[in-house]
């Protein structure tokens, strides 16, 4: 009997063309003996279109080609249904496949993503949006920020808007944060609210953290002077520096003395002075390695 897959391609994200990658997964699921739906995304009504499609076909797997905004619209859209999602990387941010540790090349990651088995993720809830990865205040929201008004895609987008965020950033900001019934007050340059380890840059932010423990991680870096942006960025995450402190806990509540920008999973939500967050632990099955 051949089983129902759905796969959900963005054709915009990571400015990549898809056509290869379309034509390579059609082929896989051929050979496999898989029924095959495509979807690619329009930016309008997708998830309605998705829950329509899910209906129809009862896929027994998504198969999303995208970035981390892609595979999570997916996982929202798919919030009420028992269904296993795989990953194509091929966004403009790719953090979470970064995190699974998933390979570069298609092949494999065509095993992965149709015939491998799954974890039960966690998501975070965040001002009751949900995020699959890290969302952060301040000094990475104001690139993310950048990022998005600047005309130029990729790393090299990326280096670019670095340069003039370090070179324009604000002052540090005063945050009130209560968790684990402590309530305590620092003075921060960024603030990250991790479900996992690292950016998709590979750097590692948050290194105890796990995306299935029931727990995210407030990652406070005090300071961000070059020395320590260099060892961040290296991999030599200094966590027993006391420009860093790290909460672990289910819930929290994060208040600022003014209006700090704000970013999650790669989107920029504006500039925020009162975070409600807490866990939403096992909402998706994710094809791993």
């Amino acid at each position: 009997m051949k089983k129902n897959i759905l796969f959900v391609v963005n054709p915009i994200s990571g400015d990549l063309d898809k056509s290869d990658l379309i034509e390579a997964v059609e082929e896989f699921a051929a050979t496999n003996h898989f029924d095959l739906e495509v979807y690619e995304t329009t930016g309008k009504n997708d998830p309605k279109e998705i829950q329509s499609i899910y209906k129809q076909y009862q896929p027994e797997r998504i198969v999303v080609a995208g970035g981390d905004g892609t595979i999570k619209m997916v996982a929202e859209a798919m919030e009420e249904q028992d269904v296993i999602i795989g990953i194509l990387p091929a966004g403009s941010a790719n953090g979470l496949s970064v995190d699974l540790n998933l390979p570069d090349g298609i092949e494999e990651n065509l095993k992965i993503a149709f015939l491998h088995h799954y974890i039960e993720m966690d998501m975070i809830c965040i001002n009751g949006k949900k995020s699959i990865h890290l969302s952060d205040l301040g000094l990475n929201a104001n690139l993310v920020k950048n990022y998005e008004q600047s005309d130029v895609r990729g790393f090299w987008g990326y280096a670019l808007q670095a340069f003039t965020t370090l070179k324009e950033s604000e002052d540090p900001f005063v945050a009130t944060i209560s968790a684990n019934n402590k309530t305590v007050e620092h003075t921060a340059r960024m603030i990250v609210i991790a479900n996992s380890q690292k950016y998709g840059t590979g750097v590692i932010i948050n290194p105890n953290g796990a995306m299935n423990d029931g727990k995210f991680e407030l990652v406070i870096l005090k300071s961000l002077d070059l020395l320590l942006i260099g060892k961040i960025i290296t991999g030599n995450m200094p966590i027993d520096s006391d420009d860093i402190v790290i909460i672990s806990t289910e819930k929290a509540e994060i208040k600022t003395d003014y209006p700090v920008n704000f970013q999650i999973d790669g989107e920029y939500c504006g500039a925020q002075t009162s975070l409600e967050i807490h866990i939403l632990h096992k909402q998706m099955k994710i094809a791993v390695p």
